[in-house]
């Protein structure tokens, strides 16, 4: 079957069914072979791994991973894509389209229907929408062993960076929770049709089998996270009781001083596991005061 990862195939493609690129969708379509293979490669897919991806678009990046899988399952949420990839993807016997919204389709009843234990996730992610995507299929505990995506250069750096850093913030903590990253390869504009405004990675998230650190309450944990970068410049006592007022001043910094922290401490500063120490005790010294048996 003949590639279509290039710019004379793709405007071909366009021309021939009058395509109008959906901004609502965040449609960017690749057009560089090499970044097709070089995610092909990040996913390490295999001749026995059923992959789901995520808005193929025409199918450009959807050929490859059926040469290179036993079965791709292809959700588009544009149902005028939908001609276009029965039209591209014709010559493969191992791929299933479905017209649906990502973040309401039933994954699980999906995988179940495969009749496969895991699935590996591979796509070029819409930018309007790629957290939700990525914290939808990493938060419902779905059997996904990996999610090796394209997004924004900035929600990639986001995703892997460190405590310190600017890139720093709660979606580097919950991302870490959930999964260990390695991001695979950086994108530049010119790789897409139509051109994007920014900078393009992509990244591999392989899901642990258990969350990185152990916690009372999940819930609370990300409630203090989010907290403690709620006012990024502030201290994590001020940041922290301004945006979860069921934590106190002198909790916090009862808390604080138990774990040998520095009470001047920010929320940036912090990594994951020291975030779990403290929502744990938080957890128990406001139990323990208000005699409550829950904060949830």
């Amino acid at each position: 079957m003949k590639r279509i990862a290039n710019i004379s195939e793709t405007k071909a493609i366009i021309e021939k069914y009058g395509f109008s690129f959906q901004k609502r969708f965040g449609q960017n379509f690749l057009i560089d072979s090499n970044i097709i293979d070089k995610i092909i490669q990040g996913a390490s897919l295999t001749k026995e791994d059923v992959v789901l991806e995520i808005g193929p678009g025409i199918g450009s990046l959807t050929q490859a991973m059926a040469e290179s899988a036993k079965k791709v399952i292809a959700v588009e949420i544009d149902k005028k894509l939908i001609p276009v990839l029965e039209d591209t993807l014709s010559g493969y016997d191992n791929i299933r389209i479905i017209n649906e919204d990502i973040l309401k389709l039933d994954i699980k009843k999906l995988i179940s229907e495969e009749g496969v234990n895991r699935i590996k996730v591979v796509a070029n992610l819409p930018y309007y929408i790629t957290t939700p995507i990525i914290m939808n299929l990493l938060e419902k505990r779905l059997p996904i062993t990996s999610i090796t995506v394209m997004i924004q250069k900035e929600v990639a750096e986001r995703m892997d960076a460190v405590p310190g850093t600017k890139a720093y913030g709660a979606l580097s903590l919950a991302t870490s929770y959930y999964a260990q990253t390695e991001l695979v390869t950086m994108v530049k504009p010119d790789c897409f049709i139509p051109r994007p405004n920014v900078g393009s990675a992509v990244i591999k998230l392989t899901r642990r089998t258990t969350p990185s650190v152990s916690v009372i309450d999940e819930a609370i944990l990300f409630k203090i996270i989010k907290g403690g970068f709620a006012q990024r410049r502030k201290t994590l006592i001020n940041s922290l009781t301004n945006s979860q007022p069921q934590f106190n001043k002198s909790q916090v910094i009862q808390v604080l001083e138990t774990l040998d922290l520095d009470v001047r401490i920010r929320g940036e500063a912090l990594n994951l596991n020291q975030y779990a120490q403290i929502t744990n005790k938080l957890i128990k010294l406001a139990d323990l005061d208000t005699k409550k048996p829950s904060l949830k």
